[in-house]
């Protein structure tokens, strides 16, 4: 059995990430039946980010659009091209589903919860160094069916996310 930190066991979980085939389909579907409004999607290109896929910036793109219900993000994620986790994803499950899990914490913390990941051997998928969030995805699939992805909050990015949860 593996032993994992309990550190991690304390964190929030603050957003569930689907990557969905046609985004505009599903922002439909979850605004007409369970009455989650959503932003128009945003196209997203991993080079503006900086973002990692196995440690290397890539020429990919993907749509994206995020909701707060319910004491939770729920963000969609429409790969458009390039390599990716979300295109490894769709292709995987051409139909999309859960492909993250994100918990969150304030950033001082967030060197300590990846190294304690990285020791238990789970490797990065990508990363991301934002104004608003350190981010790292980890790869969990095995361990629990999605990746993981650790989002260390930077001040700035605590006013954005009151602000998100006020419009949800």
């Amino acid at each position: 059995m593996t032993n994992y930190p309990d550190s991690i066991a304390g964190l929030e979980l603050a957003q569930i990430g689907w990557v969905v085939s046609d985004i505009h389909k599903t922002v439909r579907f979850l605004s007409n039946t369970l009455g989650i409004r959503f932003p128009v999607p945003e196209h997203v290109r991993a080079q503006d980010l900086g973002m990692t896929y196995y440690g290397r910036v890539v020429d990919a793109e993907w749509l994206t659009t995020q909701a707060y219900n319910g004491g939770t993000f729920i963000e969609l994620v429409q790969p458009v091209s390039g390599r990716s986790m979300f295109q490894d994803y769709l292709e995987r499950y051409p139909a999309g589903g859960t492909q993250h899990l994100a918990f969150r914490l304030a950033e001082e913390g967030f060197e300590r919860i990846t190294a304690e990941l990285r020791a238990q051997g789970f490797a990065v998928i990508s990363e991301v160094n934002h104004p608003i969030a350190r981010m790292a995805f980890f790869d969990t699939y095995e361990t629990m069916g999605v990746a993981t992805e650790i989002m260390g909050i930077t001040p700035a990015g605590w006013k954005a996310v009151e602000q998100m949860e006020k419009k949800g």
